[in-house]
């Protein structure tokens, strides 16, 4: 005959992790409300978890620009919150509490040996929550005030896994947003025009742009005769006809890639003549042509 099987009482949190459900709760909640989450842990990611690497450069950059605090870590405990500890919670997910063992710090101010942190994961066909002891991840946050070893995920999808390629990528980014001329975020595109030379087919289209900062970015595409353009970005002061493109997966390439509109505003097109205005909107084509989309595979916002 079967054995029968034995339901297992649900593990109860001490009172203080209790108390840091439910705050974290109220900022989980209020989240889903406003930017419509789901769940800390989505399908994609927990694909991840399984070693499907998803996410796209665009994607990390998004997540990586958003924290405070990156770290590397093993999750060592996660326990289900009951209903009553869970406000908010939508429909076919857990929320769990995990206590977590950190074993780098990507970025941010120093932090315990021990995290902890809430994550709102999809229940599976049985209703269950995936199994996710000793996993290893990549807990993207910002520090609770006053609460050392505190973290809250700065998205829905803002805990990972770890690859060898996603933690080196997410190290270049800190690494380059950390530089004092790191690109700035692109907040428009101000001015576009273009100037024919004396020649048949020469010219040059300067486009500048405005940033979150105030710092200057430009970019040139050089007409020649008898040449295919070409364009380069200067993020200085000096318009530089020598610049050259960004690499991919460079934060520059980020930055223009992902913040210039995809269509040339008529009212930036300040050429002189219809045939120059036709020219700067082809040369400005042609750098989106040549920069490639910015896409994201991330569900969440």
């Amino acid at each position: 005959m079967p054995r029968p099987i034995r339901s297992r009482p649900r593990r109860s949190l001490p009172g203080w992790a209790v108390s840091f459900a439910a705050t974290v709760a109220l900022c989980l909640g209020g989240s889903a409300a406003s930017h419509g989450q789901e769940t800390i842990l989505s399908a994609p990611v927990q694909s991840a978890l399984e070693g499907d690497p998803l996410l796209t450069y665009a994607d990390l950059v998004d997540l990586a620009l958003s924290s405070e605090v990156v770290v590397n870590a093993e999750i060592r405990k996660a326990v289900r919150l009951k209903p009553e500890e869970a406000p908010g919670l939508p429909a076919g997910r857990a929320r769990l509490y995990i206590e977590a063992r950190t074993l780098a710090l990507l970025v941010g101010p120093d932090i315990a040996e021990s995290i902890r942190f809430l994550a709102d994961v999809p229940l599976d066909a049985r209703g269950k929550p995936p199994k996710l002891g000793k996993a290893k991840v990549l807990v993207l946050a910002h520090d609770v005030p006053a609460r050392p070893g505190e973290l809250q995920l700065v998205a829905p999808d803002a805990m990972l896994s770890v690859t060898p390629g996603r933690e080196a990528t997410l190290r270049a980014i800190l690494t380059e947003a950390a530089r004092p001329d790191a690109p700035p975020a692109i907040t428009a595109l101000r001015e576009v025009l273009h100037v024919s030379g004396n020649l048949a087919g020469e010219g040059e289209t300067q486009l500048f742009l405005a940033t979150a900062t105030g710092a200057p970015v430009s970019i040139s595409v050089l007409r020649r005769p008898g040449q295919p353009p070409s364009w380069g970005v200067s993020f200085t002061e000096i318009v530089d006809s020598a610049a050259r493109p960004p690499l991919p997966a460079t934060l520059a390439w980020y930055r223009l890639a992902c913040g210039l509109p995809q269509r040339l505003p008529e009212r930036a097109n300040i050429s002189a003549t219809l045939a120059d205005r036709r020219i700067a909107a082809e040369d400005y084509a042609r750098v989106l042509a040549d920069l490639g989309p910015c896409t994201h595979k991330r569900t969440a916002p």
